[in-house]
């Protein structure tokens, strides 16, 4: 894994702990040598990634819309950064530009690049490890509710295994590197479906 997209929330939590956690995240990458691709914004735990990879001497690509980037909350820090002209193209380049992704706390938009790459990954555009970084217990609802989905036939055993959970960033990156891709949705017989 030589770089990994990292989706969080662009806020900023009255609990210290989350925008602590985005820093750590953002280093221990470094540390790994694995470049960070985010969402380009200088505010929240976004910031902090950057701001952590940066500081232990990491690659950050920010990949960020043009209505955000108009709006002076881009970061100019960045190894790279790319303003696209929306959302769908910003979640393209995520894709193209990672050989991974790794969820940490966040909300909506933060939601909706996870189930993207959870999504893509099922259905074969990518076949890389989709990690969620289960933070002081802040994703067990999420975790429960993927494993109801299995439970109740909406997620194929074959793909059961496609999001990977940790609570440590150290185990989740041991654990990410370690995947094997599944059978994607496209290469599946009718039967299989």
């Amino acid at each position: 894994m030589k770089r990994l997209a990292v989706y969080c929330g662009s806020a900023t939590p009255e609990d210290g702990r989350y925008m602590e956690l985005a820093g750590e995240v953002g280093g221990a990458l470094a540390r790994r040598g694995i470049g960070v691709v985010y969402g380009g914004g200088r505010l929240g735990l976004m910031g902090a990634v950057a701001r952590g990879a940066l500081d232990a001497g990491g690659e950050v690509i920010g990949v960020i819309p043009e209505a955000l980037a108009n709006s002076e909350v881009a970061n100019h820090d960045c190894t790279e950064l790319h303003t696209v002209s929306g959302m769908h193209e910003r979640k393209k380049l995520f894709t193209d530009l990672s050989d991974g992704f790794v969820t940490i706390p966040g909300g909506v938009g933060t939601m909706d690049e996870l189930w993207e790459a959870m999504s893509w990954a099922q259905l074969g555009y990518h076949s890389n490890p989709v990690g969620l970084l289960n933070a002081f217990g802040f994703y067990d609802d999420l975790i429960a509710f993927n494993a109801k989905m299995a439970e109740v036939g909406f997620v194929r055993p074959a793909h059961q295994g496609i999001l990977i959970a940790d609570t440590k960033i150290g185990g989740l990156l041991d654990r990410m590197a370690a995947y094997e891709p599944h059978t994607p949705i496209f290469a599946m017989k009718a039967d299989d479906l």
